[in-house]
Order: structure tokens, then C-alpha cells, then sequence
């Protein structure tokens, strides 16, 4: 019999675990829900109106398929459970997707007990034996519940819950499948080598990339417990531009058809503050002078925010390894919040 004592995997091999597995399971997601994704649609259909509840990078999830919905016409919101709760949308008719990765954290048992017989109600979770799971109709993701801290796997695995919505109702994934099937590779040194000593950092886009600049900061916070923003490029801009300094690391999510005179205006801000921008670049287009640039496919939609995720969860983990002695081992945090 062998003395060797088993170790439980480190926080760090955790999230490597799930990020190694995260796109065969956004994909089996994408193709296994299309059912229930039709059943979502014809729901959209008949409502005109669309809410998206979540808390946590869920929320961050529906705010990055937010704009790609009112695109296709439909009138629709991303709000946290927490909001709908405490101060609720007067009653309408409307459809309302409840995403949770968990199925069980914070306000979701909830909210879901007052939506339970609600036939426009849906939801999106990892875990079908959930409460979330249990109670409505549901997109589930596929394999399972996330158990690393920082969302990797799940983020991906909604939004490719989002991708099966979105083509039933619009014909369309937005060229998530592709990214999926090959996520573009791209090094982090140089990003890295900008950012690392920086003790607070800032994330901004536009659109899409909204989301995903606030889901980006967020587990910036989570993993390397450090200051981070995530802003609308255009809130960027009004104000906050003055936290600018050399201390402060910026990170721009740039995708095709942006608006690039103000990415450029940001650029120009951070590089005269005395800090080097680091642009995730989908855009095609030159690269913006005096930034870092990861180049990426021309793309956009939810085909270029899966193609710029590896490589941003790969520059977070990176920074967060080189401030924290054992990241993605919470100190103060559960991975699911339970509500007081």
C-alpha cells in the first residue's frame, strides 16, 4: 500500500481543470439545447420583452447577451436577482430567464419560488438537481457544476447557452460555435509584463464587450484581490478618466465596427498618465499606437467575446498567481453565495 498522501488540487489546478474543458462544453451546450431554446424563443416571440436576471458573473453573462438581444428586436433588460427582488418591475407580460451556474446561490431559490408558475419564466444553470433546475424549464450547460472559485467554464459554457437563444430566435449563434470549435491562441507576455505591478487596473468596451469587461475586473478582484473596475467605454470617459496615473493598469476589449476615435482617445489618455493600454484586439483594424496589442480574429458579437475569453482568463490567472501565494483559494468567499 502506498504512504503517499492524497492532496486535494490547488485553487490553481482547479481553474485549469475547468478552463481545459470549457470550450467541448460550451459546444455540447450550444448543440444539446436547442429544444428548450426553441421554447425560449417562441416565448420572446409572443412577449416582445425579455428579462435577464443573474448575480455575479451570471449577471455579467446576461449583460454581454443583453445588446445582442435588442438587436433582434426584442425589448430587453439585464438586472441582478437581487434588484428584481427588492425593487421589482411593475407586472407585465414578459419572458424572464433566471441564470444562475449553480442553481442555488444568493436570491435564486427566491426568486424563482414567486416565477415557479410563471409560463414565460425560463432558466439557464450547470446543475438540472437545482433548485433553479427543479423548479423552471431550463438550458443546462454541460458537464456539471463549476467547482473552481473564479468563473471560467461557466461564463463560457451561459454564453453558449445564450448562443442557442439567440439562433432560435434570430437563425443566427453570432459565430459562437466557431470560436468555440477553434479558440484563437494568443501570448500574454508582453500584456503581462505591462499590467503585473500595477495595483489597481481598470477593464472597458463597448457593447458585448461591456459584459465582459465587468465579469473581467470581477474575477480580477476574486483572484488576485486587488482593485478592478469594469466600464462602458463610454462611462470611462465621463469622469473616471481622472483615476488615471502610472499606477493604474488599463486593459481595452476592442472588437470589429467599435467606435475607434474614442478607443483611441482612451489609448492616448492611459499612454499620457504614464501607463502602457494593453488592447485584446478583434477589431481588424491597425493597431492603436503606444498599447500592447493581442490580435485576434476579425470578429464581433458573441464570436469575438469567446475568442478574446482564453486569453484573458490566461493574463488574470498570470497576474493573480504573481500577487497571490495560493490563488483561487478564497479568503472571505464561497463559490456559492447563500442568501442572509
Amino acid at each position: 500500500m502506498s504512504s503517499e498522501i492524497l492532496q486535494s488540487p490547488s485553487g490553481r489546478e482547479l481553474l485549469e481543470r475547468e478552463m481545459s474543458r470549457q470550450h467541448a462544453d460550451a459546444l455540447a451546450s450550444l448543440r444539446s439545447n436547442t429544444g428548450m431554446a426553441e421554447r425560449v424563443a417562441a416565448s420572446v416571440a409572443k412577449t416582445g420583452k425579455l428579462l435577464l436576471l443573474g448575480m455575479g458573473a451570471s449577471h455579467y453573462a446576461n449583460r454581454i447577451a443583453e445588446p445582442l438581444y435588442r438587436q433582434l428586436g426584442s425589448e430587453a433588460w439585464a438586472s441582478t436577482a437581487a434588484d428584481q427582488l427588492h425593487s421589482p418591475l411593475p407586472p407585465a407580460l414578459r419572458t424572464v430567464i433566471i441564470v444562475s451556474q449553480s442553481g442555488e446561490s444568493g436570491e435564486i431559490p427566491e426568486l424563482v419560488r414567486g416565477l415557479a408558475d410563471d409560463e414565460h419564466s425560463f432558466g439557464m444553470t450547470l446543475d438540472a438537481s437545482s433548485t433553479l433546475g427543479r423548479s423552471l424549464p431550463c438550458l443546462v450547460g454541460a458537464g456539471g457544476s463549476e467547482v473552481a472559485f473564479a468563473a471560467t467554464r461557466s461564463l463560457t459554457v451561459t454564453l453558449a447557452l445564450h448562443a442557442a437563444v439567440l439562433s432560435a430566435i434570430g437563425g443566427s449563434d453570432g459565430g459562437a460555435a466557431a470560436s468555440l470549435l477553434s479558440p484563437p491562441a494568443a501570448a500574454v507576455d508582453e500584456a503581462l509584463h505591462a499590467l503585473v505591478n500595477k495595483p489597481v487596473m481598470v477593464v472597458s468596451g463597448q457593447g458585448v464587450f461591456r459584459g465582459l469587461a465587468e465579469t473581467s475586473a470581477l474575477m480580477i478582484t476574486e483572484l488576485a484581490r486587488m482593485p478592478a473596475l469594469g466600464f462602458e467605454l463610454g462611462q470611462f470617459r465621463h469622469g473616471p478618466l481622472e483615476l488615471l496615473s502610472p499606477d493604474i493598469g488599463v486593459v481595452v476589449l476592442r472588437g470589429a465596427e467599435e467606435n475607434s476615435a474614442a478607443m483611441q482617445r482612451v489609448a492616448q489618455a492611459v499612454s499620457g498618465a504614464g501607463s502602457t493600454p494593453v488592447i485584446f484586439d478583434c477589431s481588424g483594424e491597425r493597431p492603436l499606437p503606444g498599447a500592447v496589442t493581442i490580435a485576434l480574429p476579425r470578429l464581433q458579437g458573441l464570436g469575438a467575446v469567446l475568442a478574446m475569453l482564453p486569453s484573458l482568463q490566461r493574463l488574470i490567472i498570470e497576474i493573480a498567481a504573481r500577487k497571490v501565494a495560493r490563488v483561487g483559494e478564497p479568503v472571505r468567499s464561497t463559490k456559492i453565495t447563500r442568501a442572509a
